[in-house]
């Protein structure tokens, strides 16, 4: 979090930290979404569990090192709007993928595509939820 002398980060240097935390955060979804399936979970459950499991990482590694948390935005608020759309895009678009692809594609390529697709579309709704706001 940035004080209100310091100068922000580059929108280039949120993108490269939101995008390093993204694959540690694609990996720790991909170990935890493996494991719930090894131990009998159906695949949109795992799905669901490896989502939560990797957005209270994802959480806290952006906010408190990719985007500078706005202090007009309660923590808690943030975590809500970050939860919020992180289940509307990414545990959406991954679900989708699984339940549609998995039948014709197989269970893991259907779980990355939806990763994929997803990716882009975090970038602005984590900068909305812990910065206050969409572009510059």
């Amino acid at each position: 979090m940035s004080g209100a002398s310091e100068p922000g980060r580059s929108t280039g240097s949120k993108i490269i930290r939101f995008a390093l935390v993204g694959l540690a955060n694609t990996c720790i979804d991909l170990a935890a979404f493996f494991l719930l399936l090894k131990m009998g979970a159906p695949p949109l459950a795992g799905n669901v569990g490896a989502w939560f499991i990797a957005v209270l990482f994802s959480f806290v590694a952006n906010g408190f090192w990719s985007f500078e948390r706005s202090p007009d935005i309660r923590l808690h608020h943030s975590f809500l709007r970050f939860v919020s759309l992180g289940a509307l895009i990414s545990l959406g678009v991954s679900s989708l993928s699984i339940a549609t692809l998995a039948g014709v594609l197989g269970v893991w390529p259907a779980k990355i595509g939806g990763v994929i697709v997803a990716a882009a579309l975090n970038f602005l709704a984590a900068r909305w939820s812990i910065e206050g706001r969409f572009v510059k």
